[in-house]
């Protein structure tokens, strides 16, 4: 990968990185297609990243399907496809880490400790093993393209981070790899998420201006699901990621939730602009 990435851009080529951990969907297909309108050379790695998950979380389980990936990749015309192995990433002796302080605390950070550290690692590894011009991540990870963002500013990194808008199912829900572990009726009940997300946006285009209110509404909807385990609600400006005292005219928000529905842990936001 270095080599190629090296005879790439000595040709004064400009280098787009999809970074994924495969199982690949629409969400995943619509970055693909904005590295190919914006880059010269498209990218795609597929690597299951182990230090973003908790030992109590899904990573032996995770899906995977290289062979159906590969076939995707190959319709979608990518370049290059990046297909690290464990060893290769994560050598015996291993010892060195990145980590963004402030903005790894809140609401997923909470949730889940570990996992922004092991995010901003592997993608650090990524980005010097591609180096890309480009790299593109998803919406519906809104935190952590906001702290990828951030290390590569307080890093220097010399690369332009693309934040693509959010890929839904025709019902709502936000695409996501983890969508395939829930039942029909849990399905049907996560949709709760997306109901009350749109009922906060329709609340702050109205001008309701105050947070708490927009979030009380919210966790009412969600708490009328009684299946549903709530992580969180919030209401975060997009620079920064810091939560709101107050929704402003000519700024942009974040409208944030995680839940869980069964055993699956979903998150989904809406960007709300307010002219």
């Amino acid at each position: 990968m270095h080599s190629v990435s090296r005879q790439i851009s000595c040709s004064g080529k400009k280098i787009g990185l999809v970074p994924t951990m495969g199982y690949l969907h629409e969400g995943h297909l619509s970055l693909i297609k904005k590295s190919k309108e914006l880059c010269d050379i498209t990218v795609v790695s597929i690597f299951v990243n182990p230090t973003q998950f908790a030992p109590t979380e899904d990573f032996e389980k995770y899906p995977r399907d290289i062979e159906h990936d590969n076939k995707l990749l190959k319709e979608y015309n990518v370049d290059y496809v990046f297909i690290p192995s464990l060893e290769e990433i994560y050598p015996s002796g291993y010892q060195s880490y990145v980590y963004v302080n402030e903005i790894s605390k809140k609401f997923e950070g909470e949730f889940r400790p570990a996992h922004f550290k092991g995010v901003t690692t592997v993608v650090s590894i990524l980005f010097n093993c591609v180096n890309p011009d480009l790299a593109f991540f998803g919406q519906k990870d809104a935190q952590q393209a906001a702290v990828i963002k951030q290390m590569v500013s307080d890093l220097k990194y010399d690369i332009e981070i693309v934040v693509c808008p959010i890929v839904r199912e025709r019902d709502g829900l936000a695409m996501s790899s983890r969508n395939v572990y829930l039942s029909p009726e849990e399905r049907t009940k996560a949709l709760t998420l997306h109901k009350a997300i749109l009922y906060a946006r329709k609340l702050i285009e109205g001008k309701e201006m105050d947070p708490q209110k927009v979030i009380g509404n919210m966790k009412v909807i969600i708490g009328e699901e009684k299946s549903i385990k709530l992580d969180y609600v919030g209401i975060v400006n997009t620079y920064g990621f810091r939560e709101a005292d107050l929704i402003e005219e000519g700024n942009e928000y974040y409208i944030l939730v995680a839940a869980r529905v069964g055993n699956t842990r979903l998150i989904d936001n809406e960007l709300v602009r307010l002219q």
